[in-house]
């Protein structure tokens, strides 16, 4: 029997939450780490850890720990998925709080990239480990009032193609577009005016017009991509272009 734990950032909230409920019905334990606790209903598979992810030092204590090697001792599969982000700050670069860029990009991508380092390197028997950053169109398309947004997810683009070479047999990656989910950022990107973020107009249409996906449909796409034999052929895909 292939034993599943996954690891999975900002399960709390929106695409994470639609994540951990998805998890935890089909059986795989998961392991959910975020500035709060959840609203998942109650579950012996799954387990929290209040951790400020956009604070590099307090995540490298925790990974000085042993909770993640205790969690994902006695699985075949080990499933990282780097969901948590930010979208602040938006605007000219003139207008940006540096304090607050040091904030995202450390949740963006520090975050992310010290964990899959460490569920790389992780002792345990597993067959394979599998690393899923959430990315986003912004990673592929530039976008006015979104230079921190759009750098920061293209840089889990990259790092998943660098990795992708590193030809780890016992490791699958790949940064994974969700599409345009109907989540508190997008409620976020609709209440930003419009001399910050000029093409907001876009956003409000999608909503207006039902395009956006519901996070429970995005999240059954992203899953079972993430545990489909196919999964890491290609180092970045949008949910989007799968079959």
């Amino acid at each position: 029997m292939n034993t599943i734990k996954a690891i999975l950032t900002g399960h709390t909230r929106g695409l994470g939450a639609a994540l951990a409920d998805l998890m935890l019905s089909r059986g795989i334990a998961v392991l959910g780490v975020s500035r709060t606790r959840s609203n998942a209903r109650a579950s012996a598979l799954l387990k929290e850890v209040e951790l400020d992810l956009a604070n590099p030092a307090a995540l490298g204590a925790w990974l000085g720990t042993e909770t993640l090697a205790g969690f994902i001792d006695g699985a075949h599969t080990v499933l990282l998925i780097n969901n948590a982000g930010m979208l602040q700050p938006v605007g000219g670069i003139e207008e940006q709080d540096v304090n607050a860029i040091g904030r995202a990009v450390s949740l963006n991508v520090a975050a992310p990239l010290m964990l899959s380092a460490a569920v790389a390197a992780a002792s345990t028997a597993a067959d394979e480990r599998r690393i899923v950053h959430i990315s986003s169109g912004a990673a592929r398309h530039a976008y006015a009032g979104w230079s921190i947004y759009c750098a920061t997810k293209a840089a889990l683009d990259h790092h998943a193609r660098a990795v992708a070479l590193d030809d780890n047999r016992a490791l699958r990656v790949c940064s994974v577009a969700p599409g345009v989910v109907d989540t508190d950022m997008q409620a976020e990107i609709r209440g930003t005016g419009l001399e910050r973020f000029p093409l907001r107009e876009k956003f409000d249409e999608l909503k207006r017009t039902g395009q956006l996906s519901a996070p429970a449909d995005a999240a059954r796409k992203v899953l079972d991509y993430a545990l489909s034999g196919t999964f890491g052929d290609a180092p970045v895909v949008d949910v989007r272009d799968l079959s």
